[in-house]
Formats: C-alpha cells, sequence, structure tokens
C-alpha cells in the first residue's frame, strides 16, 4: 500500500483525478481506442467463422495497422486511468481478469494474423478448424475484456490508499 500512497500523491495523479478534462479524455480514448481495438478483432473473428465470405481473408489483413494504433491508445489511456486511481484497479482481482482476457486475445489475434490471414489460399477455401476455434474463443475474451472493464467501475473495495474506509 505504500506504492500506492507515493503513486497518488504525485502531482500528476492528483491532476488526472482533480482534472475533469483529463479524467475524461483518458476515459473517452480508452473506449474509443477499444472500440476500434475490439472491432477490427471482432470483424476478423466473424470473417475466421463464416460471416461475410465474399470477402477475402487477405483483405482483412489491412486492419492490422487499426488495430496497432488502437493499441497504442488504449495502452496509454489505461496507464493514464490507472495512475489516477491505482489502489482501486491493481487491489481488484476483476482488473487482473480484464488484462488476462485482453493479452490473450491479443496472442489469439496475432496467430491468426501469422497463420490463416497470411495465408492467400484462405481466401477461396475452407477455413482450418483450429482457426475456427480460436476465433470464436477471441470473441468470447473480448467480450469478457470489455464486461470486466465496465464492471471495475462497481467492484472496487478500495478506491484510494489514503482513504481505505
Amino acid at each position: 500500500m505504500h506504492y500506492f500512497l507515493w503513486l497518488e500523491g504525485t502531482g500528476f495523479s492528483i491532476w488526472m483525478r482533480e482534472s475533469g478534462l483529463a479524467f475524461f479524455s483518458s476515459l473517452i480514448l480508452h473506449a474509443l481506442g477499444m472500440a476500434f481495438l475490439v472491432g477490427a478483432h471482432l470483424a476478423t473473428d466473424l470473417r475466421i467463422l463464416g460471416v461475410a465470405p465474399g470477402v477475402p481473408l487477405s483483405l482483412i489483413r489491412r486492419f492490422r495497422p487499426v488495430t496497432w494504433a488502437a493499441l497504442i491508445v488504449v495502452s496509454a489511456s489505461g496507464v493514464l486511468l490507472l495512475v489516477a486511481y491505482p489502489a482501486k484497479a491493481l487491489t481488484n482481482p476483476v482488473f487482473y481478469l480484464k488484462l488476462l482476457a485482453a493479452t490473450v486475445a491479443l496472442l489469439i489475434g496475432r496467430s491468426l494474423y501469422r497463420g490463416v490471414l497470411r495465408d492467400v489460399t484462405g481466401d477461396s477455401g475452407q477455413v482450418p478448424g483450429k482457426a475456427r476455434a480460436l476465433a470464436a474463443l477471441s470473441i468470447a475474451l473480448w467480450i469478457t475484456t470489455i464486461t470486466s472493464g465496465r464492471v471495475l467501475a462497481y467492484t472496487y473495495k478500495v478506491l484510494m490508499a489514503s482513504d481505505p474506509r
């Protein structure tokens, strides 16, 4: 808890908490980043599962720059939100569920990108069962990530280390 107390007392953490513009801008950027990150992955996963079969899988690779940009925005804004209320997130198991689900979903996305999305022969053929299973798991993990992120606002036991109640 000493680290939380120190971090909460820094000028930057106080500014993040007390500046409506800083905190809510970070929230908005985080939400928009998640929309693009999850949206690109969801479109990819659904295409692998057979939705919109007329769209070649090789075209889905064009989402890659969007996912990287969105991941940068989500990561940066997430760190800013974490700095504002470190004890709130880091003492909540739901936060770790969110991070785990997002990490595994990103790894699955990387695996799919390196596999079926790079193989142009998949444009005309059937996607392997393993890829379809991974795409379905990815969707479930992104749902878990989003849900746990929203639940974080309501499940914390410690908001501030300086006021543990």
